[in-house]
């Protein structure tokens, strides 16, 4: 019987170099687009989903991430004595339930495999969610996790979260090479991490969100490393497409790289321009900046 998706692993160890000095002590997954942490977009979504349990691999200096996902009674107890009652509401709903996170250290920058392979014991022997927390996915309709686990549970097997990139790009990403390029959900015949100019099997990059079968960590325990002396997650799940079946889904909305500077602050024009108590001043403002 197939394994419900539940938990979710959020890789969170990263330095955030490219976003120095701001991150020499602030984690770059709580920078801010509009008025909530890049991770609890993150965490929104995955939860919207249903996920219900979520794993944060953490590294040095990242405990500012565990205490935005605890409670503050301090805070709690001065919004509710001063009557900002909408407030605390916004904080209570945003707190994850008792048990509902877990947190786990990668003591030495190895790469994403590694990162998700110290979360093999919390997550045992179900299927889980992984989340790139750099990579937002913004769209007015379903989430793209919730998506993922709608074609999960029609197809079972692993799946990872595909979007077209232009031909002269594929050789930046890890692309995937899929049965039918025009299907929403397509089986994956071909993964190749970076490949090569003109070589690529197809434009359909890897975006940061995959459902993965536990045997992964088995692979992840034994795989060497790969590009940049790191383990590599793209190098197991190719070793096991081998035994495995793969499905990508193609995301339809906008992707923001929040790692990349004009990635966060495009993030922060398109989540605001969502709001529409900011969208109508906010586009005053561009276009004055525009003008000048």
């Amino acid at each position: 019987m197939k394994k419900s998706v539940r938990m979710a692993v959020l890789p969170v160890a990263g330095l955030g170099t490219r976003f120095l000095p701001a991150t020499k002590a602030i984690p770059k997954e709580m920078l801010t687009v509009v008025d909530r942490p890049v991770v609890q977009h993150v965490v929104d979504e995955a939860r919207a989903a249903g996920i219900e349990h979520f794993v944060f691999v953490t590294g040095r200096n990242k405990g500012m991430i565990e205490d935005h996902f605890d409670n503050s009674y301090e805070l709690e107890d001065t919004l509710e004595r001063r009557g900002k009652l909408k407030e605390l509401a916004g904080l209570k709903a945003d707190m994850l339930p008792t048990g509902g996170a877990s947190f786990t250290r990668q003591q030495a920058p190895l790469g994403l495999g590694h990162a998700v392979w110290c979360a093999r014991d919390i997550i045992g022997n179900e299927p889980f969610a992984l989340l790139l927390p750099d990579m937002l996915h913004h769209t007015a309709g379903k989430g793209c996790l919730a998506e993922m686990i709608e074609a999960y549970n029609s197809h079972g097997g692993n799946h990872v979260a595909v979007a077209p990139v232009p031909d002269d790009q594929t050789h930046q990403y890890g692309i995937v090479g899929v049965k039918d390029r025009a299907a929403k959900v397509s089986q994956i015949i071909e993964m190749v991490e970076k490949p090569p100019k003109g070589t690529a099997p197809s434009n359909l990059h890897i975006t940061g969100r995959y459902i993965l079968q536990p045997s992964i960590f088995r692979l992840l325990a034994e795989q060497e490393k790969g590009a940049g002396g790191e383990v590599q997650l793209t190098d197991s799940m190719i070793r096991l497409s081998q035994s495995e079946p793969f499905f990508a889904v193609r995301f339809d909305g906008d992707i923001y790289d929040t790692g990349s500077k004009i990635g966060f602050l495009t993030a922060n024009m398109a989540y605001g321009l969502g709001r529409a108590e900011l969208a109508g001043e906010l586009k005053s403002e561009i276009e004055r900046l525009l003008k000048r």
